[in-house]
Order: structure tokens, then C-alpha cells, then sequence
């Protein structure tokens, strides 16, 4: 039987690697997208029980975000899965961060995710497969000290759920994704508010969810064709049920946590 094809970007660390050991390991072909094309190849090296294809890609350009479709399809002839998992961060409150911060937070977690969903669609259309975009819990509340984080990610979860309602009748599944805090160089490439990159994540790492738990919990959703999953408990389910019911008090709640940070921003 021919593999499936899955095209995951962000793929050369972090939940993105997780995720392409993970379908490696299910047997799928790979097209693995990033703009570090070493760690890429690095990562074709260890998963070489399958087919990998690296493509060196910058979401924030449409044309790289084409030329990864058209090499995926080239080589592969087909998508069965696409999972949008290039991101970053930022950490700085609204009044301080130039507004340069703001447009590349937007132009890779929305737009990036916006240029490779425009290209594949036709592909996972004619295969009923899978679109998925990895959000967070910043995608459901707003996260102080990261205005361009939570905007990008409320945005992403409006167009995939538009997506899906669009395409309700073709036999498409489209995935929303809220990992809550995970293990990964998300908090260290984080731009302050200058844009330079934060260096030193002021969280402890080894509390968090890793980025295999991480990514083996999205593996069964998107094979059990869930439509929405928060994955974390505390920081996750928790944390969007209250706000439904009590706003006000998860307003003081995160406020409180994000203040509590080494050399945080709030004020």
C-alpha cells in the first residue's frame, strides 16, 4: 500500500521535530519544512525507516510556502495531512513593542499558516485528508506581555474554523490544536520588544508537557479526525473552561502567573 503523506512545518525542532518522529513512526512519508535546512537534514538522517523530503522554507513568503506544496507533490504525488506548526513567540507589553514585532508575529503564525493551507487545499481535498493549525491556550485567552502571540493565534483558530465550515460537505478535517505550556526553544527565539530574540526562556522547562507527549496526543486526534482539542489540563481545559464562567477572575488569575515571571514586563 502507498505511505500517506503528511507536510509539517516547523518541523526541525520542538513540537514540529516530535510530530515528524511520531508519523514516522506510524509509517508515513515526510515533508518536513524549516528554515534551518541542516537540522532538517540531520532529522532525514535518524527517521531513515521512511521517505523524507526537507524543504528549506520561510512560511512568511508565499512563494516558498507554493515551492513546498509543489516539491511535496512532486515527489510524493500526493498530501494526506498538513499540520501548521510554525511559530513564534514574543514577551513585552503593548506600549513598549514595536509595531515590526506585531507584523512578524502575524506573518508567520497567521500568514504562514494562511499561504500553506491556500496550496494544499486542493491536494487534501482530492485525498479527504487533514489540515491541522497548532494554536495554544493563547488562542482562546489573551496572554499578557504577548499581544502579537494570542492575536496571531486567535486568528489562526477563526480561519481554520472557517475552513472547515466551508468545506463541511467535501470530506475534509480540519484540526485546531491548543497545546498548553510545552517543552521547546519557543520561549528562547521569543522577541522582546525591540525584536531581538529573548535568549533564555523564564519558565522551568522541565515542569512543562514535552513536545513527544505533546505530539503523540495530536497524532491520535488527527486520527480519530477530532475538530478542536486543548491539550493540557491545568494550564489548558482548566484555564478556557473558567473563563467562560468566570472572566473577571481568570483575568486577575493569569495576569498574576504572567507578572510572577523573572524579569517580567507588567508593570
Amino acid at each position: 500500500m502507498q505511505r500517506k503523506v503528511v507536510v509539517i512545518t516547523g518541523a526541525s525542532s520542538g513540537i514540529g521535530k516530535a510530530l515528524a518522529e511520531k508519523f514516522a513512526e506510524k509509517g508515513f512519508n515526510l515533508v518536513l519544512a524549516a528554515r534551518r535546512i541542516d537540522r532538517l537534514e540531520a532529522l532525514k538522517e535518524k527517521l531513515n525507516k521512511v521517505d523524507v523530503l526537507p524543504v528549506k522554507t520561510d512560511v512568511t513568503s508565499p512563494e516558498d510556502c507554493k515551492n513546498l506544496i509543489d516539491q511535496a507533490v512532486s515527489k510524493f504525488g500526493k498530501i494526506d495531512v498538513l499540520i501548521n506548526n510554525a511559530g513564534i513567540s514574543m514577551r513585552a507589553i503593548f506600549e513598549d513593542v514595536e509595531l515590526d514585532v506585531l507584523h512578524r508575529l502575524m506573518n508567520v503564525n497567521y500568514w504562514g499558516t494562511v499561504y500553506c493551507t491556500k496550496y494544499a487545499l486542493p491536494h487534501i481535498l482530492k485525498q479527504k485528508g487533514s489540515i491541522v493549525g497548532v494554536i495554544s491556550t493563547g488562542g482562546y485567552i489573551g496572554l499578557p506581555g504577548r499581544t502579537g502571540y494570542s492575536a496571531s493565534k486567535f486568528a489562526v483558530r477563526g480561519f481554520l474554523d472557517t475552513v472547515r465550515i466551508e468545506y463541511l460537505r467535501s470530506g475534509l478535517h480540519v484540526l485546531v490544536a491548543a497545546p498548553g505550556f510545552t517543552a521547546s526553544e519557543i520561549r528562547k527565539t521569543a522577541l522582546v520588544s525591540d525584536g531581538r530574540e529573548q535568549g533564555e526562556t523564564p519558565r522551568n522547562e522541565s515542569r512543562m508537557m514535552s513536545a513527544e507527549r505533546c505530539a503523540s496526543i495530536m497524532y491520535r486526534a488527527i486520527k480519530n479526525r477530532r475538530r478542536k482539542m486543548i491539550i493540557s489540563l491545568w494550564d489548558g481545559k482548566v484555564i478556557v473552561l473558567m473563563a467562560k464562567l468566570w472572566a473577571w477572575l481568570v483575568d486577575q488569575i493569569i495576569y498574576q502567573v504572567f507578572k510572577n515571571e523573572p524579569d517580567s514586563p507588567l508593570k
